[in-house]
């Protein structure tokens, strides 16, 4: 694959909404371990509330989902891999992150935590209109402050 292919790949997976319109993938490998992600989502997401007995048991999917994107994510980066390749790796991704987001919706009980958290949600994507409206979307670019000055 080539190197403008593998950025296109990877700045699919990190954009604002790329979940839309994603359906859950029915099974997925997550650390060695076939899960049917589809069936256990659904299964959660049809209380109300995440039962005390469950909730370590949500918590500890989320944590290995996220492990499992972040290495595939990284296979994105670093692997030899066909743009085929990439973009089945891609797609796992963006349907993990759709069962993520189901699971987060479910959120904290606790509404102080789950206001933060939203507070946190809008500042990021403030800054990232920001970055964009301001000519800055390259990490490498910065803020451009910090440059102002120094030579």
């Amino acid at each position: 694959m080539q190197e403008f292919e593998r950025k296109q790949l990877l700045e699919r997976i990190e954009r604002e909404g790329a979940t839309v319109g994603v359906t859950i993938p029915d099974e997925i490998t997550v650390q060695g371990e076939r899960i049917d992600l589809q069936s256990f989502v659904f299964e959660i997401k049809r209380r109300e509330t995440v039962p005390r007995g469950e909730r370590e048991r949500v918590t500890e999917a989320k944590k290995n989902l996220r492990r499992e994107r972040l290495q595939r994510k990284q296979r994105l980066e670093d692997g030899e891999l066909s743009y085929a390749e990439g973009e089945e790796l891609v797609e796992a991704i963006i349907g993990i992150d759709r069962a993520l987001n189901a699971l987060e919706q479910l959120g904290p009980a606790n509404l102080e935590d789950e206001a933060k958290a939203q507070e946190t949600a809008d500042k990021k994507r403030w800054m990232s209109f920001l970055r964009k409206a301001l000519g800055h979307e390259d990490a490498d670019s910065g803020t451009g402050r910090a440059s102002r000055g120094r030579r």
